[in-house]
């Protein structure tokens, strides 16, 4: 019967064992999906340069139809340039998971893997600010303080939702 315990009692360490392993490398794949951009996708903190450039902003600042194209190309070959970035990397999502699925974790290997991944995202950063440097060229000062303005009015709308949204998220009251 004590055979029979122990047997128990160290398939049930296995087990937590195991579990605790899927559940680092879950945290860690949230934790890198959390970071601006994500891992691997998103623009990192330069979204809001794209989103900035996009039609409806240009529309409002007055640009003009050929400003508009020009500054749609620039960004479409930002885009393509940092999907061949991310194709060239590989998944470095599946393989932080794998460090963290292995029967041993191997921090080397971690911290390998966590360093590829800041190399996409600062390499990202880079070409979208190129981008947006490239994308204020075509416009004129007056377009870009304009264009400013309706950057800070979208973004306290934003932080506006955000807040509302925070506040009736919150636990029911009674």
């Amino acid at each position: 019967m004590t055979s029979s315990k122990t047997s128990r009692a160290g398939s049930g360490w296995r087990m937590a064992g195991a579990t605790l392993l899927v559940a680092l490398a879950g945290t860690v794949a949230q934790m890198a999906q959390a970071m601006p951009g994500g891992p691997m996708g998103g623009h990192g903190g330069h979204g809001g340069g794209m989103m900035m450039m996009s039609g409806r902003a240009l529309q409002a600042v007055g640009a003009t139809a050929d400003q508009q194209t020009r500054i749609h190309d620039i960004f479409k070959a930002a885009r393509d340039d940092v999907r061949k970035q991310h194709e060239a990397a590989g998944d470095l999502r599946a393989q932080m998971m794998q460090v963290f699925t292995a029967t041993a974790v191997d921090a080397r290997a971690a911290e390998a893997v966590r360093v590829k991944m800041a190399a996409v995202r600062e390499a990202d950063s880079k070409r979208m600010l190129q981008a947006m440097i490239d994308a204020s060229a075509v416009l004129s000062p007056e377009q870009r303080q304009k264009l400013t303005e309706e950057m800070s009015k979208r973004r306290e709308m934003m932080q506006r939702h955000q807040r509302e949204r925070s506040s009736t998220d919150g636990p029911a009251k009674r």
